[in-house]
Formats: C-alpha cells, structure tokens, sequence
C-alpha cells in the first residue's frame, strides 16, 4: 500500500455542452489550470464513446476488452488526476446507461457529450503524486509518497 496527504486546494465547476469531447475538455480544462493533481465527478449524458470494460483474458498485463456505446447514454463517473510522464493524466470510471442497458468501465479516446455534462474538478495540493509507468501491468500507475 502507499499513500500521500495533502490538502484541498481550488473547486471548479465545468459546463461541457453538446457535440464537445468531455474527455478532450476536460483535459485541456486542467492543463489551463496547472492542476497536478486531483479529483473530478461528472454527470449527464454522452451521445457516443469508448470504454474499457474489463481485461479480455484476467491476466496480467491485461489486455482491454473495449465496448464502443452511441445514440444519447446518462453518465455518471469519477475520475482522478495526477501529473506524469508528458503532462497531467486523467483516469476515468463511468457508468452509461440507456433503455434497461448499462455499461461500467474506463472511459477512453473519445466520450461526446450529448446536451450537457456537469463536472465539479477538485484540485489536490501538497501531494507527493506522479503517474509513473508499471513494467509489470504495462499501465500508468499512480505512485504516492509513502508507502
């Protein structure tokens, strides 16, 4: 187990409106902030997206079994943020749902929104946080301070 403590730093409330890639804005959203680290919670509706929902065989490193999701979803998700190789990196998991399906996953590539998203971002500071490379599950893992 590792861990790290800090404190909450600023509070923002995004609007991600129809037609616009929740995960690109977002993403540009926290580059513009210098967020390092942090958290977001986000909900609405996506017109179409890309998820992970689980490894194709449970081994290790896994392989992602992909689910591509189109025609008006809710959503509902969080995500977290920590700075890495190249910039910050941004790890989502939602749930989509639309008439009696639903999808539980990691969103990936592409998530357009349809009508509105609503995410409140929470900035971490004081963290000893980085997204680092793990050789053995070859994914970007977080790696806190203390351990």
């Amino acid at each position: 187990m590792q861990y790290t403590e800090g404190q909450l730093g600023r509070v923002f409330m995004v609007r991600i409106d129809d037609g616009e890639d929740m995960l690109k804005s977002l993403h540009r959203f926290i580059l513009d902030k210098g967020i390092q680290a942090g958290s977001i919670i986000f909900l609405g509706a996506l017109m179409n997206g890309r998820m992970v929902t689980g490894p194709e065989e449970p081994v290790i490193p896994p392989v992602p079994h992909f689910v591509m999701f189109e025609g008006g979803w809710e959503v509902f998700g969080v995500g977290t943020i920590f700075t890495g190789e190249g910039g910050p990196h941004i790890h989502y998991h939602a749930s989509v749902g639309r008439s009696g399906h639903a999808l539980t996953g990691c969103l990936r590539e592409e998530a357009v929104t349809y009508l509105i998203v609503e995410a409140v971002v929470f900035e971490f500071t004081g963290l000893m946080a980085r997204r680092e490379f793990d050789q053995k599950t070859q994914l970007e893992l977080p790696t806190l301070g203390k351990g």
